[in-house]
C-alpha cells in the first residue's frame, strides 16, 4: 500500500522504511514514466543510509517500462539539474535525497524538459500516476555517465573567479553532497579551505544536516574564529542551500546574502527581475529598485521562487531558505554558484563580511516562529479581522503592513502549524509587537 502522504507540494518526501520503502521507490520510477513519456532518464542520489537502497529500486521500476536510465551516482541535487539541462541526450531527471531533513528521512526530487525549459514535478502532480496499474514493459538499459568535469567547467563559465583574493574560508559540508561538489573544483579556487564534516555520512555525526536547526552552526563559528577565517559557508545535506557565516562566527540572514548575490548581478543585468519570497525583509524589494532590479514577490517555497524569475525576464531569485536560484543556472537553484558569486563579491568588497551586513541590515527583524494550532484557517481569519486597519495581502497566508512595521502569518502544507514573522523599523517597535502577536495567536 503507497502512503500518499510523502507525496508533498514540492517533491517526495518520508521516513524509510515506514513512510517510503524499496517498493514505492520502484512504483514512483514507473509512475513518473507513465506521467512524463520520457525515454532518457537521469538518475542521482545523495548519501543518506537509504538512498543507495532507493536508487536500485527507482532505477529497477523506469527501466521496466521501457526508458533507459543513465547513472551519474552520488551527487549534489544541482548536478541532477544540471544534468537534465546540460545533456541532448537527456529528457527528465531523479534526485534521491531528503534534503535537509533528519537522517530518518528520504525522498526524490523530479524534473523533465518541456521544449526550452525545464519543469519541476510536484510530488503531488506524480501521486494520480502512481496509484494506476503499471505492468513491466520492455526493459531499457542503463548508462553511467561522469558528469562531474562537465558540470565544473559550466559552473566556472558562469562565474569567473580568477580575481579572488587568497582569502581563508571555513566551509562546513554537514557530512553531505557539498563536500564531494567543493572537493571536484577547489584546485580552480584561489583560496585556502578550512573543510568541516567533508566526509559524506549519511548519519550526520557533526550536526543536523539542516543548517537552521540549533547547534548546527557550532563547529562552523568556532573554525571561523580558531582559524581566524575571512568567513565560512555552511550548506545543508543535498548542497542546494548555502548559508553565510561572518568573521565573528555568526550567521547572516539568507535575505541580507540575497542582497550581496542581487546587487552583484543587477550589475551587468540592469532592469533584470529579482524574485524573493513574502517573509524576507522588506529591504530586499527596497535595494533591488536602488540598484536598477525589479523585485518579484512570490510565496514560500523554492518553487514559486524559481518560477517568479522564469515568468519574469528574471536573473535570479533568493529565500530564508538559503536556496538561491539562477537564470545562468536553467533557472535551478544551485549552493555552489552562490558560494562562488559570494567569494567574488565579498574578495572584490575590501570589506568585513559583518560590515556589508550591517549597512544592508537596516529594519529589526524576528526569527520565524511557530505555533502548533488545529484550527489554522480559523486563526488566520481573526488575524485578518483584527488587523483590517493595516494594508494586507494574502500572496502567502496573510501578509499585515503598518507605516513602520510589518507582519506575516501562513500555515504549514504539511502540520497543524502557523508560522509568524515580524519585522520592524526599531527593536523597540518589533519586541512590542511580537508580545502582541504571539498572545494574540496563542
Amino acid at each position: 500500500m503507497i502512503n500518499e502522504s510523502i507525496f508533498k507540494s514540492y517533491d517526495i518526501r518520508g521516513i524509510y522504511p515506514s513512510e517510503l520503502n524499496e517498493k514505492t521507490a520502484r512504483r514512483i520510477g514507473q509512475a513518473f514514466i507513465l506521467k512524463t513519456k520520457a525515454k532518457r532518464i537521469a538518475v542521482g542520489r545523495d548519501g543518506r543510509l537509504s538512498s543507495e537502497a532507493l536508487y536500485t529500486e527507482l532505477i529497477s521500476g523506469i527501466l521496466s517500462q521501457g526508458a533507459d536510465v543513465y547513472e551519474i551516482g552520488q551527487v549534489p541535487t544541482e548536478a541532477l539539474y544540471f544534468s537534465v539541462g546540460f545533456y541532448e541526450d537527456i529528457d527528465a531527471g531523479i534526485m534521491i535525497t531528503a534534503s535537509h531533513n533528519p537522517k530518518e528521512y528520504n525522498g526524490f526530487k523530479m524534473a523533465e524538459k518541456k521544449g526550452n525549459r525545464i519543469d519541476v514535478i510536484r510530488g503531488k502532480d506524480l501521486l494520480e500516476f502512481v496509484k494506476k496499474d503499471m505492468g513491466d514493459k520492455e526493459k531499457g538499459k542503463t548508462v553511467k555517465r561522469d558528469i562531474w568535469k562537465d558540470y565544473s567547467d559550466y559552473i566556472f563559465s558562469k562565474i569567473d573567479v580568477s580575481a579572488v583574493k587568497p582569502l581563508k574560508i571555513a566551509v562546513d559540508a554537514s557530512n553531505g553532497m557539498a563536500g564531494k561538489a567543493i572537493s571536484a573544483i577547489k584546485s580552480k579556487i584561489p583560496v585556502e579551505i578550512v573543510e568541516i564534516n567533508f566526509n559524506i555520512d549519511g548519519n550526520f555525526p557533526g550536526h543536523s544536516p539542516n543548517p537552521l536547526v540549533d547547534g548546527s552552526i557550532d563547529q562552523i563559528s568556532k573554525a571561523v574564529k580558531d582559524n581566524n577565517a575571512d568567513f565560512g559557508c555552511i550548506f545543508d545535506g543535498d548542497g542546494d542551500r548555502v548559508f553565510l557565516i561572518d568573521e565573528k562566527g555568526i550567521m547572516v540572514p539568507a535575505d541580507i546574502t540575497l542582497l550581496f548575490l542581487a546587487k552583484y548581478f543587477l550589475k551587468n543585468n540592469f532592469g533584470a527581475a529579482i524574485s524573493y519570497n513574502v517573509i524576507c525583509s522588506k529591504a530586499v524589494p527596497q535595494y533591488i529598485e536602488k540598484w536598477g532590479g525589479a523585485p518579484v514577490r512570490t510565496k514560500v517555497g523554492f518553487v514559486n521562487v524559481r518560477e517568479g524569475i522564469m515568468g519574469n525576464d528574471g536573473i535570479m531569485g533568493g529565500e530564508l531558505s538559503g536556496h538561491y536560484c539562477f537564470k545562468d543556472f536553467f533557472y535551478f537553484d544551485s549552493g555552489i554558484i552562490a558560494f562562488l558569486t559570494l567569494l567574488k563579491v565579498i574578495s572584490q568588497s575590501g570589506k568585513k563580511v559583518s560590515e556589508m551586513a550591517d549597512e544592508l541590515s537596516i529594519y529589526f527583524k524576528s526569527s520565524e516562529m511557530n505555533f502548533e494550532i488545529k484550527n489554522k484557517d480559523e486563526v488566520l481569519e481573526k488575524i485578518k479581522r483584527k488587523y483590517i486597519d493595516g494594508k494586507q495581502n494574502d500572496l502567502d497566508g496573510i501578509t499585515v503592513e503598518y507605516k513602520d512595521w510589518w507582519f506575516n502569518v501562513r500555515a504549514s502544507n504539511t502540520e497543524p502549524v502557523l508560522r509568524l514573522t515580524i519585522e520592524a523599523d526599531t527593536e523597540e517597535i518589533l519586541d512590542a509587537k511580537t508580545k502582541e502577536l504571539i498572545g494574540f495567536i496563542s
